[in-house]
């Protein structure tokens, strides 16, 4: 059974595989960022919500619900650089993604090249960086790919939602603050992630990453209750319905535990806060393809939904 916390229209719904139940049903006014600002109370009560049969037995089809994103976040993480396969198949594909003496290697060279340096990353800390709450739509909104974007791509990856504080916790402790799991999808500017004119100051992650509209979120928060194993799912993604992303989440390098750790002894992780936990392989860069007006792109993960988002161009109507 699949049950998570969505947003239909104004209105907080608790979804039961393909069918939904307002909260309000059982006097449930709040929101989801104060369902999450009360997660160990509200937990016990999505498990009653969800074996209630009356409710679910004339509920609406989720399916063709006005599934909003669940809300914004207040704040959102990414961790870079977290399947070995993704990376390599970046810097393999796309030239803009290598730094100048990558660039003047061999294939063989910067394929080895790169495998020694992810191998080396697997046992160090997470790389991480902030994505804009700005750019957060729905699961079922336009993707608006900008005037000034040549490399609009796609990165498919797991989100943790955060449920309770956390500051300075170990990784044994991580997961008590997961309230649950979520889609998202990373849009990036391939292109503007590495300036050349920056010379030793690094990734341009504002340029990259953080375009209005480039994190579809959604389509519902799944407890981590009902998620068996979080390193066993399958992220998918296809474009105009041929499929480049279909990996596991078993291949994902830093564990979300990590990542937890990590972020909670630099920062305090609030309830409704997400973690994008990284892409595994079969971005658009490994391919040379690229968003382009009129694409839709489909991606879901196990258990968790499914988004579909039409690209537009930006200032078309």
């Amino acid at each position: 059974m699949t049950v998570g916390l969505a947003t239909v229209g104004t209105a907080a719904v608790l979804v039961r595989d393909d069918r939904f139940v307002p909260l309000a049903h059982w006097g449930e006014q709040r929101d989801l960022p104060g369902l999450l600002a009360a997660w160990d109370e509200i937990l016990p009560q999505i498990e009653r919500w969800a074996a209630d049969e009356a409710a679910f037995a004339g509920a609406q089809s989720f399916a063709e619900a006005d599934v909003r994103a669940p809300y914004r976040p207040g704040q959102v993480f990414c961790t870079g650089a977290n399947y070995k396969k993704h990376v390599v198949g970046l810097v393999m594909g796309d030239p803009s993604m290598r730094t100048a003496d990558a660039e003047a290697m061999s294939d063989d060279e910067r394929r080895r090249k790169v495998e020694e340096m992810m191998d080396a990353r697997a046992q160090a800390e997470p790389y991480c960086f902030i994505k804009l709450p700005s750019c957060v739509v729905g699961p079922r909104d336009a993707v608006v790919l900008p005037r000034n974007v040549i490399k609009p791509d796609w990165e498919l990856e797991l989100g943790v939602v955060i449920g309770k504080p956390a500051r300075h916790v170990s990784a044994a402790q991580a997961m008590d603050h997961v309230a649950g799991f979520v889609v998202v999808n990373d849009v990036t500017a391939r292109e503007q992630i590495f300036r050349r004119d920056a010379g030793g100051l690094g990734a341009d992650w504002l340029s990259g990453k953080c375009f209005p509209t480039f994190l579809p979120f959604g389509p519902m928060i799944v407890p981590r209750q009902y998620v068996a194993d979080p390193y066993d799912l399958t992220i998918t993604l296809s474009v105009n319905g041929k499929v480049y992303q279909n990996e596991s989440t078993r291949d994902m390098m830093v564990s979300i535990e990590r990542q937890i750790a990590y972020l909670s002894n630099r920062v305090e992780l609030m309830p409704g806060d997400v973690i994008c936990t990284g892409s595994p392989y079969g971005n658009g860069s490994a391919f040379g393809v690229f968003l382009q007006p009129g694409d839709e792109m489909e991606g879901m993960i196990t258990g968790l939904g499914t988004q579909r988002n039409r690209c537009v161009a930006e200032g078309a109507s």
